[in-house]
């Protein structure tokens, strides 16, 4: 959700783009080891048998990054294919097996396939992403259906402040982030402000991880807070990510053509999700 941000508002050349990029790969893999934790948990099962579940996963999980950041190119290579029908193939059989491993490994087949789009890179990577992009949206489509199933309108509204107030606590901590990742790559104080109010656009990994408790029947009350979360969030990251900036420098009592040192960089198309798959 936060990659397509800066491209829709026109901001793939400014200084701070690369910045927001890094973070939201940091996230993607320090979600390989939180997923399984988070799945190996709820598992209702007694705490032997929970530590070996939850060992599993993060063995799983630590193997796949290894292979990913050591042997990352010749996976690829192996990958690798000029026919786009051979590489949307391959990319689905590969996901397919070791989804299949991991939910034989007592580990959720969504890990394992997030493991497998952290394990592709370059060429292959981006050529997969335009190629499962189609499928991408219909199966969220089908997933957030699902789970729209399970979570019945009555029970939004009493959960609406709580998720108000959560929504508040982690925009102020993204906007933090943000301006502080930014400073410390030297990025001037607009620059600052815009990485920290495009980070707000988030909250889609809320909805996902509640939907595992919840369509494993574990806690059916994880849905409506997490959907009003998420609806929250969803409204409020496009304002806070075009807002966030100018509201900042009048608060500071600081006006736009005061600030310096905020030279876009040169625009590259098609690389407005590099890091995101």
């Amino acid at each position: 959700m936060i990659a397509k941000v800066p491209g829709d508002l026109g901001r793939i050349g400014n200084r701070e783009t690369p910045v927001i990029l890094s973070i939201l790969v940091l996230e993607d893999l320090s979600m390989a080891v939180c997923l399984p934790v988070v799945t190996a948990l709820p598992a209702g099962t007694g705490f032997a048998a929970g530590s070996v579940t939850l060992a599993i996963a993060l063995g799983v999980a630590g193997l796949v990054l290894l292979l990913a950041v050591r042997h990352g190119r010749h996976i690829s290579r192996f990958v690798s294919t000029d026919d786009p029908e051979n590489l949307l193939l391959v990319v689905l059989g590969l996901t397919l097996v070791v989804a299949g491993v991991a939910q034989q490994l007592q580990v959720s087949a969504a890990v394992g396939a997030f493991l497998v789009g952290i394990a592709l890179s370059r060429e292959v990577a981006e050529g997969a992403h335009h190629l499962l992009a189609p499928l991408r949206d219909l199966f969220a489509a089908v997933f957030f259906v699902f789970f729209g199933l399970h979570t019945g309108p009555a029970s939004i509204p009493p959960v609406l402040l709580p998720a108000l107030a959560l929504a508040v606590v982690t925009t102020l901590t993204k906007i933090a982030t943000g301006y502080r990742a930014a400073r410390r790559a030297g990025i001037s104080a607009k620059g600052r402000w815009r990485a920290g109010g495009t980070l707000v656009a988030r909250g889609e990994f809320s909805i996902v991880i509640a939907g595992l408790a919840v369509t494993a029947g574990i806690d059916s009350g994880l849905g409506p807070p997490a959907t009003a979360y998420v609806l929250i969030l969803v409204v409020l990251g496009p304002l806070t990510a075009r807002c966030t900036e100018p509201i900042a420098l009048r608060l500071t009592g600081r006006t736009p053509s005061e600030v310096t040192g905020d030279i876009p960089r040169p625009v590259v198309r098609d690389q407005d999700t590099v890091g995101r798959p």
